[in-house]
């Protein structure tokens, strides 16, 4: 039986390609910079397995570049970048890595979250700018207290709930809003009130965003849902760009309709010249998607991602499917590769 053939987008923390080369033949992308649609066609013809990052987009026309392929792996917890439908259509197995940047992506929303309110950012520039002439004054970059203040989480997922329990030692009123509401005993757990979304924004000091992206939560949060909040209040985006419609915020923060944003993700990534939210350094923080950034959640996800693509390659159901209607398509036994 010969070796499986994968194309990687781009160079991967260990062990993720080395797991990959002790079964597969693989090909990676020597450059940081994503590869455009044309050379991922090109890569793509002839290979077994496909392992892409959230900034590929893989649509029907890749997918038909690639006649023998049989799984499209994700490094990323999102997968709005993959067109699924046409990947079941194509018995295309498609995996992604949940779970795993969990506490990290956590960890960094409440390093947003404690940075905005607190005027941190603000501070360093303040002090690497050379304005800081008086030792200290009672008004200096006076922030927003956290403690004791209402936090509302907008999606219950993984990530919204390590969010709320991170919220516990910090003594904050906890809402949150989701589709799906959880069983009472894990609201009683992590002591949370559920409200509608826009009695939500009416009444937090702080709203932290993690929702999926899909068609129904585009722009979910835009310049009428901003009106509804507190002029004292803070957005946080660690879910996926286009969940806020970045125009609404910009007006939304000019006009002092809530107090301040602070984001890792946004609607084009990289972010654009013109991206109106760059003017307002004082009333928003800017991050460049690193919310899953430690060492420990990149390997482990560079782990994932290659164990789900080799299961399917072996005819093994991956620890991490996203359309399982695909085995109806084509049976794991019609896959096995190794």
């Amino acid at each position: 039986m010969r070796r499986p053939e994968v194309y990687v987008t781009r160079a991967l923390p260990p062990p993720g390609i080395e797991i990959l080369k002790d079964y597969c033949n693989v090909e990676v992308n020597p450059s940081e910079d994503a590869p455009s649609k044309s050379e991922i066609i090109r890569k793509v013809a002839g290979k077994d397995g496909l392992l892409c990052l959230l900034t590929d987009k893989i649509d029907r026309e890749i997918m038909e570049a690639a006649p023998n392929l049989s799984v499209i792996s994700s490094y990323s917890v999102g997968y709005d970048h993959i067109d699924i439908a046409e990947a079941t259509k194509r018995g295309i197995y498609v995996t992604y890595t949940p779970g795993v940047l969990t506490d990290a992506t956590a960890d960094f929303a409440w390093a947003l979250l404690m940075s905005i309110a607190r005027r941190v950012t603000e501070a360093d520039r303040y002090v690497r700018g050379g304005k800081w002439k008086i030792a200290w004054s009672p008004t200096m970059l006076v922030g927003a207290a956290v403690y004791g203040k209402t936090l509302g989480i907008l999606g219950l997922g993984r990530i919204g709930s390590a969010v709320a329990k991170r919220a516990m030692g910090f003594g904050m009123r906890v809402l949150y809003y989701d589709e799906i509401r959880p069983p009472k005993e894990k609201e009683e757990e992590l002591h949370l009130q559920y409200l509608p979304i826009d009695d939500l924004l009416r009444e937090s000091d702080f709203v932290s965003i993690h929702v999926p992206l899909t068609e129904k939560t585009r722009h979910l949060i835009n310049y009428e849902r901003l009106k509804l909040m507190k002029p004292t209040a803070f957005l946080i985006n660690t879910a996926r760009g286009a969940v806020v419609d970045t125009e609404g915020l910009a007006r939304a923060l000019k006009e002092g309709i809530i107090a301040g944003a602070a984001l890792d993700v946004h609607e084009k990534e990289p972010i654009e010249p013109g991206n109106p939210l760059l003017k307002l350094e004082d009333k928003c923080i800017l991050a460049p998607h690193i919310a899953s950034g430690t060492v420990e959640a990149r390997s482990k996800m560079a782990e994932i991602a290659a164990t789900n693509l080799i299961s399917v390659l072996k005819g093994e159901m991956p620890p991490n499917l996203v359309n399982p209607d695909v085995q109806k398509v084509r049976p794991l036994s019609k896959v096995k590769k190794i």
